[in-house]
């Protein structure tokens, strides 16, 4: 008995010493390994994370933008941070978005899905989608885009048209006190996508545009909520949370009104006259069914989520932009005086057109600060990996969730000479003219820069200048310049917080 007892010891002995063996070799093959390619393998720093929950504990959900810049001070322009446990990649400072956005487009192309944004589109769409599927959807919109006057005298022509409809509208408020955030500015941008999508333009008081803007805005608005934010780390556990319902019952509507505009320009289609994208679309998945594709990427839901997506990403940032400047003008009373007085000069009392603007520089410089300040969309919208990729010596795997801090860009203390103040003087040079700025890039860049901006840019210019000329904008009576608050409300995007402004009619 003692003899089997001293065996078994002595098999159970040799069986343990083989399994560590194993295991330490293991372990040395692996370590190997690792430094043998240690550049490959070098993976970004950044916070130590917890168990399930990453570094929800060293972020704000209410304002992540501001707490990234902090964490890049401390890790460096390229860091690891877990929101969750999903590992993100945040990249910080102009030359470092600018290298992977322009010098990478391939490996830091494609679109983070997160589980909202799934739920809403289903990788339809230009905004929220990858592959063949997007690259299609964004050509063509491109495409259509420039065919109804993107950046052009077509565009200029209903934007400018759309400005005496919004300055009528200011009119007759004249000398009362406007919320910043009132629906004129919303109804005006809106109507310059509806014209471009639909063909059409509807008066500030119909519901159906009304509505549209509405849940245009709370879509933006709610899909930045720190609710969202965390039921896109915990999908499994969230689901049940209201402003997903609410995103959801919106994205409902939303499809139900498509369906039913397009139904009708569907019936009085005619291919030879295209009223606007709607219907280039519906010519072209005709042309696909006629010559019997099956597989096409010119389908319903990709047409509707591609109107929505331009809806949304159209009056939104454009809308909250002009909001800024208008709050920033009372915020500025001698910066006011300085545009207005460069529109008297060079305008008088003309229309301003597109092509004024190089004879306006500071008037210029104005608006290309008041973006820069605004700093719109602070995180851009999420990328992802297409591939592996080794990025400034640090090994970033494929399909991880990237974002390009655009706020880091926007206040880049190496590149502009006072990155947290409104100074004009950034785009402009000692001579007083305008000069262009690399890390000015609000509307993001590379492959996944925003199909509008040309046409936001032309937007922003032409109503803040029509709306200077004829208004001067001041704070609400009993309430001094020191007092409005510049303090953002941050959802998905930064908008003014609520304030009241008085806009009295210049002789």
């Amino acid at each position: 008995m003692s003899l089997f007892d001293d065996s078994a010891f002595v098999l159970f002995s040799s069986q343990t010493t083989l399994l560590w063996t194993c295991l330490v070799l293991l372990i040395l093959c692996l370590l190997s390994s690792r430094f043998s390619s240690q550049e490959t393998w070098k993976e970004p720093p950044g916070p130590w994370p917890l168990p399930l929950v990453g570094n929800l504990l060293q972020l704000d959900l209410k304002k992540s933008h501001k707490t990234l810049c902090e964490l890049a001070k401390k890790y460096g322009p390229v860091f690891t941070v877990h929101f969750g446990t999903k590992r993100v990649v945040v990249l910080a400072g102009y030359k470092t978005v600018q290298e992977a956005l322009v010098r990478y487009p391939e490996e830091f192309g494609d679109r983070e899905i997160s589980p909202i944004a799934h739920d809403v589109s289903h990788g339809h769409g230009i905004m929220f989608a990858n592959g063949d599927s997007w690259k299609e959807m964004r050509r063509f919109t491109l495409s259509t885009l420039r065919d109804f006057g993107m950046g052009k005298r077509l565009a200029e022509e209903r934007i400018i048209d759309e400005c005496h409809h919004l300055v009528k509208e200011f009119k007759e408020h004249e000398g009362m006190e406007l919320k910043v955030n009132f629906s004129k500015l919303y109804f005006a941008t809106s109507n310059i996508i509806t014209a471009i999508v639909y063909g059409h333009r509807y008066e500030y008081s119909d519901p159906r545009l009304t509505d549209m803007g509405r849940r245009a805005s709370d879509l933006i608005r709610i899909t930045g909520s720190p609710s969202i934010q965390l039921y896109n780390m915990f999908p499994w556990l969230l689901r049940w949370i209201k402003n997903r319902k609410l995103m959801l019952n919106d994205v409902e509507s939303n499809i139900r009104d498509v369906k039913e505009f397009t139904k009708h320009l569907k019936a009085t289609l005619n291919p030879d006259s295209c009223r606007g994208l709607v219907d280039c679309f519906l010519v072209r998945q005709q042309k696909e069914e006629d010559s019997g594709v099956t597989d096409t990427h010119y389908n319903e839901m990709n047409m509707i989520c591609t109107v929505t997506n331009l809806f949304s990403a159209g009056t939104d940032t454009t809308t909250s932009s002009l909001r800024w400047g208008l709050l920033l003008m009372a915020k500025y009373p001698q910066i006011q005086d300085r545009v207005q007085e460069e529109l008297s000069c060079v305008i008088g009392r003309r229309q301003v057109r597109a092509e004024d603007r190089k004879n306006l520089p500071y008037t210029d410089a104005v608006i290309h600060e008041v973006l820069r300040v605004s700093n719109i969309v602070p995180l851009s919208v999420p990328h992802a990996t297409s591939r592996d990729v080794t990025f400034q010596g640090f090994f970033i795997r494929k399909g991880t969730t990237v974002f390009p801090l655009l706020t880091s860009v926007l206040a880049d203390e190496s590149e502009w000479e006072s990155p947290h103040t409104f100074n004009p003087g950034h785009f402009l040079n000692e001579h007083g003219k305008f000069v262009s700025r690399n890390a000015f890039i609000p509307f993001s860049a590379g492959r996944r820069v925003c199909v509008g901006e040309s046409l936001a840019k032309m937007e922003i210019f032409l109503f803040f200048t029509s709306l200077l000329q004829h208004f001067r904008f001041t704070p609400a009576p009993g309430v001094t310049e020191q007092e409005l608050d510049l303090t953002p409300v941050v959802g998905f995007t930064l908008t003014p917080p609520p304030h009241n402004l008085c806009a009295v009619e210049r002789s």
